[in-house]
């Protein structure tokens, strides 16, 4: 499982039970006593998920999630919740929280949705490094082989590609072949995946 659980709660008593139940299922954990410890020691590098108290001394989780949006953060927010806290919760939501549970929880219930939130983080993580592996290809492609890659990906034939750019089917062969080379695929339909999957 790649990522950890940050939990943030002013609780220490809540914290302790909480990486308990984390450690008791193989779940890596961090703990933080405070918004503020939290966002003092934020890094983009950050893996994971939050697991963020709603109300808290000073800065609250609500205050603390929004702060770290501003900040980049894409790591899912998943809060903890008094009974009458609710709408504050279903405003966290509305903000692009992922989740929210009610005090008193169900133990395996919020480990579970903790360990969904750790796998999107991870794909989203993934996703995002591929995108970069591919812009990192096509700066390597001059102009005119990126002018060849859309006409190929759009279905167009070498020969039409040739007349459409006043060049030569040879030279338009050329120029498909450095570009697949360029972006590690062999066909066509590679290629199109390729960038249909980058975005």
């Amino acid at each position: 499982m790649t990522g950890r659980v940050h939990i943030i709660d002013d609780d220490e008593a809540i914290r302790d039970a909480l990486t308990w139940l984390f450690q008791s299922r193989d779940v890596p954990c961090d703990c933080w006593e405070s918004a503020e410890s939290f966002l003092a020691a934020y890094s983009p590098a950050m893996t994971g998920c939050l697991l963020l108290d709603i109300r808290m001394e000073a800065m609250s989780g609500l205050e603390l999630f929004e702060r770290l949006r501003e900040l980049g953060c894409r790591m899912p927010a998943i809060f903890l919740t008094g009974h009458g806290d609710v709408p504050v919760a279903v405003t966290a939501l509305k903000k692009g929280a992922r989740d929210f549970v009610e005090k008193p929880f169900n133990d395996n219930e919020l480990v579970d949705r903790v360990i969904e939130a750790l796998a999107v983080d991870a794909d989203q993580r993934a996703r995002e490094a591929g995108q970069a592996h591919v812009a990192t290809r096509l700066a390597t492609l001059t102009a005119r082989e990126r002018q060849v890659m859309e006409l190929v990906v759009a279905g167009t034939l070498n020969k039409v590609i040739a007349d459409q750019l006043g060049v030569s089917m040879r030279t338009v062969e050329v120029h498909r072949s450095h570009v697949f080379e360029k972006m590690g695929v062999k066909t066509a339909v590679e290629l199109a995946r390729l960038l249909s999957g980058a975005g």
